[in-house]
């Protein structure tokens, strides 16, 4: 499928969507978020995908939403149309573990993108914050939720209140990333990690995802009960004998997803 608004490749099982509106610094509007959510449903579909990452350019991953788009749009506009909301959800919904390569600005919009991802990767350039409060407004695709999650409470009421930007070092510490890189590594690094996910079951990958996920929506107990029954249904995969057969035969384990 041809795409106006991103570039998608697919190599070595590996699905990579690439943000592509350079001269808004690839801010989200309608269009890009539709057709993002389309190759992420596309990409968790095709059974030569095994990791999806997404990304933007060196410059931005997304700078936010599109705020031309958005000036002259109504209370009853964004309300019926439900702005953001359907692309949102199909993004959170995808089964597939999905990486965000963030380099330069990753404000607003795009920081709610990134973190809909499962886990984000970011080049010591990045910049992440949440300034909707500059545009008389609050974040809409997550950003008070998500973010609260990642950092805290009183990180992310300074960043929603003052609109300031916190750097990669900053994310890296209070847990809204997972690695940094220096920028002219960062796509390789990245790519390096996708490969080493790419070598496991996606029966299991699928399943780390969901048990992590449910940590964040769930009682403790409620997760611990879910977890445990989800480690007891692995032991009715192949992947679970090939997977214990060959640590005990000291080989690499050759899992066929069954």
């Amino acid at each position: 499928m041809a795409y106006e608004t991103l570039i998608v490749e697919v190599e070595d099982y590996v699905s990579l969507i690439r943000l592509n509106r350079p001269d808004a610094l690839n801010a989200l509007n309608s269009k890009l978020m539709k057709e993002l959510s389309a190759a992420l449903q596309a990409a968790n579909r095709d059974d030569n995908v095994r990791v999806i990452v997404v990304t933007g350019s060196e410059k931005a991953f997304a700078a936010g939403a599109d705020v031309r788009e958005m000036s002259e749009k109504s209370f009853t506009d964004v309300y019926f149309d439900n702005l953001f909301g359907v692309e949102s959800e199909i993004i959170a919904r995808v089964r597939k573990p999905i990486i965000a390569a963030v380099s330069g600005y990753c404000l607003g919009g795009g920081c709610e993108l990134a973190m809909l991802c499962d886990f984000i990767i970011a080049a010591d350039t990045a910049k992440f914050g949440q300034p909707e409060i500059n545009l008389g407004i609050v974040a809409g695709m997550g950003g008070t939720q998500r973010l609260t999650r990642f950092v805290g409470k009183s990180k992310s009421m300074d960043m929603h209140l003052t609109g300031r930007f916190m750097d990669a070092a900053e994310a890296e510490r209070c847990g809204l990333v997972s690695r940094v890189f220096p920028a002219k590594d960062l796509m390789a690094e990245v790519m390096k990690i996708a490969q080493k996910i790419v070598e496991k079951s996606l029966l299991s990958s699928m399943a780390v995802k969901e048990c992590v996920n449910r940590a964040q929506e769930t009682s403790l107990a409620e997760g611990l009960l879910f977890e445990r029954r989800m480690f007891h249904a692995m032991f009715a995969t192949e992947d679970q004998k090939e997977g214990m057969a060959a640590f005990l035969e000291k080989r690499q384990p050759q899992f066929r997803d069954k």
